[in-house]
């Protein structure tokens, strides 16, 4: 497939084309965009099936389950003690601030159309206007359209909720809930619309099956760039900040390996053989991944740990989201061994080398694990599960790597740096050092 050249004025503009977000449009119709996992829509009027709604509504619990309780106790594990709180607390703040956001214009302008729909949708479904017991989004044919509103609400909840790990036990919660709201307005919100609701990527022929590039990609690089804004925890290099419980962290990344099956099975949007595909994808992919880890670890620090071994289980996961549906087994089984071992090396080795306090190696798994399983969907792409498959290009993949790195980037930066200058990113030196829990939020752990 060719690839459609954009100049470099044209990816700077992105950000300023976006600004224009809330501008309301005419009534428009519903996106029949080339998403790499809808189902093929009906040419005649859709038929609901109940087999694919029960899948979808269990995905979709699966999904949320992700975030509240699986992330904010894998992440408030891996915490000091007088920051636990405050991390758990901040994941559930972000579900319900996001899940506002997605009812007033979020759904809206990730997945209608617009005057502008190479960039962005319109508003024609703020407030879930039109949405009724009957209606379905082109994407989801045989589902109602409030169970894939609701289905892509939960990734629309959780990718923000990553970033948080990056610059944990340092920044104020006044400052995390405005850099949410702002960060899915201007940058999930246009990425996601890029990639599934019609825009420039789908068109070019990224293929992203469950969220490698809207969602980690995306949560990567913006936890990078927050948390050299935001800087380093006061001590970070000369006091010990090890995980506070393990065996929560442990919980959490269970309950996330097991909310995947609903995250990368659920982007089948039915109950179907491309499911099943994604399902076993998913689970060779996490294995091999935390077993890769492991002997990276075993072998260079002498000990395998519990934190390495469930760190590289959760790259697998990354890594294998773009590519669930579009590669077999053992293509999801060497994506899997690459991403425990390059995950590894980034989390530990490259970010020490670096000097970057990227907290709970935000960057490491998800950044570094959605580009590498992106381009692999490149290498790998199987039109046998998939015929989408036929079509696949690195190059491609690579161009959709590099915009979304690019755009979200800069557009974090920007967020960030009037995030500090109006209201501040950090607590004081003597909140941070007593611990955000107690100062910010007046609990504590017992």
């Amino acid at each position: 497939m060719t690839l459609k050249k954009i100049s470099s004025a044209g990816l700077l503009g992105l950000a300023a084309l976006t600004a224009g977000l809330i501008v309301a449009d005419g009534a428009f119709a519903q996106t029949a965009a080339p998403a790499a996992a809808a189902a093929p829509a009906a040419a005649a009027a859709p038929k609901l099936d109940t087999g694919d709604t029960a899948w979808m509504l269990t995905s979709t619990a699966l999904v949320l389950m992700m975030t509240i309780p699986g992330l904010a106790l894998f992440y408030g594990g891996m915490v000091r003690k007088k920051n636990v709180l405050s991390v758990i607390t901040a994941c559930f703040a972000i579900t319900c601030l996001v899940s506002i956001l997605w009812l007033i214009y979020g759904y809206s302008l990730a997945f209608t159309e617009s005057s502008m729909n190479a960039y962005i949708g319109g508003l024609s479904k703020a407030f879930f206007a039109g949405v009724t017991n009957d209606t379905v989004n082109s994407l989801a044919a045989t589902i109602p359209e409030w169970v894939f509103i609701t289905f892509q609400m939960t990734f629309a909840i959780i990718t923000p909720a990553l970033i948080i790990g990056a610059f944990v036990e340092r920044i104020k919660f006044s400052a995390l809930l405005w850099f949410i709201g702002l960060w899915l307005t201007f940058v999930y919100l246009p990425v996601a619309h890029w990639v599934w609701g019609g825009g420039f990527l789908g068109t070019a022929g990224v293929l992203d099956f469950a969220g490698g590039t809207v969602v980690h990609i995306n949560a990567g690089i913006a936890g990078l760039v927050g948390c050299i804004i935001v800087g380093k925890r006061k001590g970070y290099g000369h006091v010990a900040m090890a995980p506070h419980n393990l065996t929560l962290s442990m919980i959490g990344a269970s309950l996330l390996w097991v909310g995947w099956f609903g995250f990368n099975a659920g982007s089948a949007v039915a109950s179907n053989a491309l499911a099943g595909a994604a399902m076993i994808n998913t689970q060779v992919a996490t294995a091999a991944a935390a077993l890769a880890w492991m002997f990276a670890e075993w072998i260079v620090a002498k000990k395998p740990s519990l934190l390495g071994i469930i760190s590289g289980a959760v790259a697998g996961l990354v890594a294998i989201t773009p590519a669930a549906g579009f590669v077999n087994p053992t293509g999801g089984f060497i994506i899997g061994i690459l991403a425990g071992v390059v995950c590894y090396i980034a989390s530990v080795h490259v970010k020490k080398a670096l000097g970057y306090d990227d907290s709970l190696d935000v960057f490491g798994v998800h950044g570094v694990g959605g580009i590498l399983g992106a381009i692999l969907t490149g290498v790998f792409a199987d039109a046998a599960i998939n015929p989408l498959g036929k079509d696949a290009s690195v190059a491609t993949q690579f161009y959709g790597v590099a915009v979304t790195i690019i755009y979200t980037a800069i557009v974090t930066a920007i967020i960030m740096y009037v995030i500090k200058a109006v209201i501040g990113l950090r607590p004081t030196e003597a909140q941070e050092e007593e611990g955000l829990d107690i100062t910010l939020h007046g609990e504590t752990v017992q």
